[in-house]
């Protein structure tokens, strides 16, 4: 599946960008391309500081950062794709810098590995007070 996801994208891709390309010119196509380039640095810029931030805040209080830690990763192929010429990769890379959708995504995805995430170990107890 995903070698078959990576040769049909670009051709996905290629075939829309000569679309827009012959509606709009060859020009203001690549223009269009640029500007979302350039917005979706601006959004990964400022929502990777924002999620590194809520990251830093729950490692000060004790707490681990996993949703923030996935969240960053979602952020990071996000800004990939929207670096990678095209306006699917680009639709796909917003919607993943966009906390709303991003927040979706992660929950349908906590639920759908929920039953599948086994931690085995043991522990032991331990009293405060033999500190």
């Amino acid at each position: 599946m995903p070698l078959i996801i990576f040769m049909l994208v670009p051709v996905v891709e290629m075939w829309i960008l000569i679309e827009v390309g012959g509606w709009i010119g060859a020009l203001p196509t690549i223009a269009l391309v640029v500007l979302t380039a350039t917005l979706g640095l601006s959004l990964l810029k400022r929502q990777g500081l924002s999620t590194l931030m809520s990251a830093r805040r729950k490692m000060d209080e004790g707490s681990i950062p996993a949703s923030e830690l996935v969240s960053g990763v979602m952020i990071a192929v996000g800004g990939a794709l929207l670096l990678t010429p095209g306006f699917v990769t680009d639709a796909i890379g917003f919607a993943l810098l966009i906390p709303q959708t991003r927040q979706w995504l992660l929950f349908r995805l906590i639920d759908r590995y929920r039953d599948k995430i086994v931690i085995e170990g043991e522990f032991h107890r331990v009293d405060d007070r033999n500190f």
